[in-house]
């Protein structure tokens, strides 16, 4: 399962840029996030950062770590995260645009056990038309904090 979503925030990519990657901050701009506790910080950069999060996802609480794999500040960070059978990615990137900045969240799931496929296979299209609105939901919340700061 592999989705994107996207949206234009008025606002320079900088500021959306340290929006984003204040991890500490998150439940504080994301009404679905309940809690996050940093595990790990590296040194410098943001490769290496690793957190555990909890949400509200499908109607329940659901905590999971998830920690960065790569990225290129003001540009992108991408996510790994693995639980139920699932390796889940994501890539949070920034672009500039006439009038502020584009916000992409491109999100994979890949089931990696034979239950996991089946599951996938028989109830995907429920998950990924909740997963596309949770992800908009999250896109949308971020622009609005970001300009009414701005």
């Amino acid at each position: 399962m592999k989705m994107k979503e996207q949206i234009s925030i008025r606002a320079p990519k900088e500021a959306v840029w340290k929006t984003i990657t204040d991890f500490e901050n998150g439940a504080k701009r994301l009404s679905t996030i309940q809690k996050i506790e940093i595990l790990e910080k590296p040194q410098n950069g943001l490769v290496g950062l690793k957190w555990r999060e909890t949400r509200v996802l499908f109607g329940k609480s659901a905590t999971e770590v998830m920690w960065i794999t790569g990225a290129v500040n003001n540009q992108y960070y991408e996510t790994r995260a693995e639980n139920h059978s699932a390796v889940y990615t994501c890539r949070m990137s920034v672009e500039d645009q006439q009038g502020g900045t584009v916000l992409s969240m491109e999100f994979s799931g890949e089931p990696q056990t034979f239950g996991a496929k089946v599951m996938i296979a028989l109830m995907g299209w429920m998950v990924k038309g909740a997963t596309r609105k949770a992800i908009r939901k999250d896109l949308e919340e971020i622009k609005k904090v970001i300009e009414e700061r701005n």
